[in-house]
């Protein structure tokens, strides 16, 4: 990073800056995407989803995270984190932003009883850097297209996962 990054809470932040910003990462055709289908209807996880404000205190980064669950074919649904979007501002990508806001949500998980994560993303980079992964996730489905490789999970017990599900917001 070249600046001072500094990392808040994104429930600081007013909503119409986090829109704008997802506007100008993600265009407003963002909405039209299958990841919104899987959050439709729920709000996002207060204590996992930061903002990343540069030295002059302008809003370069979010990310979110939502409650999702995968539905097995009995039925059952399992919790699960969807996590992002993650959204850098266009002349702030590359400098460490995203890869900063990643490891902050993923760490503020409770580590004695940690959801699995979800995401759709490269499963290059997720995976090499918080272990991300499409093979659990070969035999579940989306509410909408998705590229079956770029849909990732993250757990450290893989056996909690259900082989065949579809994804979906989690309404308790």
């Amino acid at each position: 990073m070249t600046e001072a990054l500094t990392l808040i809470p994104l429930d600081n932040v007013d909503p119409a800056l986090v829109e704008a910003l997802l506007d100008r990462a993600f265009e407003p055709e963002r909405r039209q995407r299958t990841a919104y289908k899987l959050r439709e209807g729920v709000d996002w996880l207060p204590g996992l989803s930061f903002a990343a404000i540069d030295g002059e205190e302008y809003l370069v980064g979010t990310i979110q995270c939502w409650p999702v669950a995968l539905t097995d074919p009995s039925g059952r649904a399992h919790p699960l984190i969807l996590v992002g979007p993650v959204a850098v501002a266009p002349e702030a990508q590359g400098l460490g932003y995203g890869k900063a806001l990643m490891t902050a949500a993923l760490g503020a998980l409770d580590p004695r009883a940690p959801l699995p994560q979800v995401m759709i993303g490269d499963p290059e980079y997720y995976g090499r850097f918080w272990g991300f992964t499409a093979e659990p996730t070969r035999g579940w489905t989306l509410p909408g297209p998705w590229e079956p490789h770029r849909l990732l999970v993250r757990t450290s017990n893989p056996a909690v996962l259900p082989r065949e599900g579809t994804l979906g917001p989690w309404r308790s």
